[in-house]
């Protein structure tokens, strides 16, 4: 049986909706409880304003991400790098179904962003947090912050639509990569 989302989830799968289908300058309460298919009042009883159905996004994809760079770590081998060639899998290796969900993502980011700059502290600190791990991994100085921001610039650059890299590019890219992170 499948689960069917709450109203809470919903309301926030609306909101990126309408950020990613008609920009940012379209998200209102109101064309979110549109989408959502639920009255306004329904809406204000999960999120009081635009700024914290737009703090609710955040944190969800926060969440998200801790839960992906997680199970992408911890299906690499143990030792030195770990972390690291997690970053790269993450980067380089997503699922093609995650395309339009980053995207969508990415959207909502930017929503909030441009709302508030302090609405995306809870990226910020997972992306600290990821930081840490890399910076703890055991690699020579700099090789984990060169990929990190390789990663960070290819995604910015799909975001953006700025460049894909081809099969051949990402296969290169990787293999520097890699050798940054070690064995």
């Amino acid at each position: 049986m499948l689960k069917t989302p709450d109203t809470r989830d919903r309301l926030l799968d609306a909101a990126e909706t309408v950020v990613a289908a008609r920009g940012v300058s379209a998200l209102s309460l109101d064309a979110v409880a549109a989408e959502a298919g639920v009255s306004k009042g329904g809406l204000l009883h999960h999120f009081r304003s635009k700024e914290a159905l737009l703090a609710g996004l955040v944190e969800r994809m926060a969440a998200e991400m801790r839960a992906i760079f997680d199970a992408v770590v911890a299906a690499q081998p143990p030792g030195p790098g770990r972390h690291t060639r997690g970053v790269i899998a993450w980067a380089l290796h997503s699922a093609p179904e995650r395309a339009e969900r980053d995207l969508r993502i990415a959207a909502a980011l930017l929503s909030a962003h441009a709302h508030d700059p302090k609405l995306i502290d809870p990226i910020r600190i997972e992306h600290a947090r990821i930081r840490a791990q890399v910076e703890d991994d055991g690699l020579p100085p700099g090789h984990a912050h060169v990929v990190m921001a390789a990663a960070d610039g290819l995604f910015l650059a799909k975001v953006f639509g700025l460049w894909t890299p081809t099969p051949e590019q990402a296969a290169a890219m990787e293999r520097v990569m890699r050798a940054l992170a070690g064995p």
